[in-house]
């Protein structure tokens, strides 16, 4: 199994990049994701997921755990391969897709060319609990503006026994009503409100 691979990009598209690692160029399908963090390096490392089928061996790269994690999430569900998890991972950041399944958002899903109604059903039943239980929900809500103020209100929630997806949506609601708030005590409070 291939883990990463490092070494100086050659070719970058969109799609895929040519790794050269050693005097071995390696074609890898990557993610609009991943091609915007390394769309200006000229070498690096990327994290690898091997596919093999009947017909083909194929890579697909990854700039960060977070992505890699959340694809591997997605192709474990019925109806989701590689191609189509990579499509949706170039929909929407890692973190916005994982709190979309976290959150039972299946209209950010749908706007995914190729997932319809049935499939995002479907994601987000298989997933919610793990995506929601993973560190990705919480990055990509502590990338948030004010993130201090969110994670210690988000901290506090969680600490209180609240599921974190249920805490971070919470937050979010009340942030949205209130988006001049500093102060963790009343986030909380106001929080503790929209659950």
């Amino acid at each position: 199994m291939i883990a990463f691979l490092e070494g100086t990009f050659i070719h970058q598209s969109p799609a895929n990049i040519i790794v050269n690692v050693n005097g071995v160029g390696y074609d890898v399908n990557i993610s609009l994701y991943t091609f915007g963090k390394i769309q200006n390096l000229s070498k690096g490392r990327l994290l690898i997921y091997l596919r093999i089928s009947e017909n083909e061996h194929s890579l697909f790269g990854f700039y960060d755990d977070a992505e890699k994690n959340l694809f591997l999430h997605l192709i474990s569900v019925s109806g989701v391969g590689a191609s189509t998890a990579r499509v949706m991972l170039s929909g929407a950041a890692p973190a916005e897709l994982a709190n979309a399944i976290a959150l039972g958002d299946e209209k950010t899903l749908e706007r995914v060319k190729g997932i319809g109604a049935k499939t995002a059903k479907r994601i987000i039943l298989e997933l919610k609990d793990k995506v929601g239980k993973s560190d990705i929900v919480m990055e990509g809500f502590s990338s948030l503006p004010q993130n201090n103020l969110q994670n210690d209100a988000l901290n506090a929630l969680v600490s209180l026994g609240i599921a974190k997806n249920t805490a971070a949506e919470a937050v979010r609601k009340a942030l949205k009503v209130m988006p001049e708030m500093q102060d963790v005590q009343e986030l909380i409070k106001q929080a503790l409100k929209n659950i």
